[in-house]
């Protein structure tokens, strides 16, 4: 398997993020997420290892994400950094799968 960062390689999606409709979701400010923990007696970590690579493009929108290399030409199956609604669409799909564990 090729190490793409050794060889240079990066995908910048400038032009895809000018054309892309923004998902204005509120991510939660550090300050806020840290006063919550307070007075608490158990806390869990969890390390998203490459988390935005663990989510899946829709099938019709995978052409956006194509780019040529000289091994031939890709389209990403998985969310990729540096897109403007990455980290709102990671939020949101934590808070759905771990709304039940979370107070207001």
């Amino acid at each position: 398997m090729m190490n793409w960062y050794q060889h240079g390689f990066r995908i910048v999606g400038k032009k895809l993020n000018q054309e892309t409709r923004k998902n204005h979701f509120p991510l939660p400010f550090l300050d806020q997420v840290l006063e919550k923990l307070v007075g608490k007696s158990h806390y869990c970590f969890l390390d998203a290892y490459s988390g935005y690579m663990q989510m899946h493009i829709a099938p019709e929108d995978q052409h956006k994400t194509i780019f040529t290399y000289p091994f031939g030409t890709f389209a990403y199956t998985r969310m990729l950094f540096g897109l403007c609604n990455a980290p709102s669409t990671f939020q949101r799909c934590m808070l759905s799968i771990f709304s039940n564990l979370l107070e207001d």
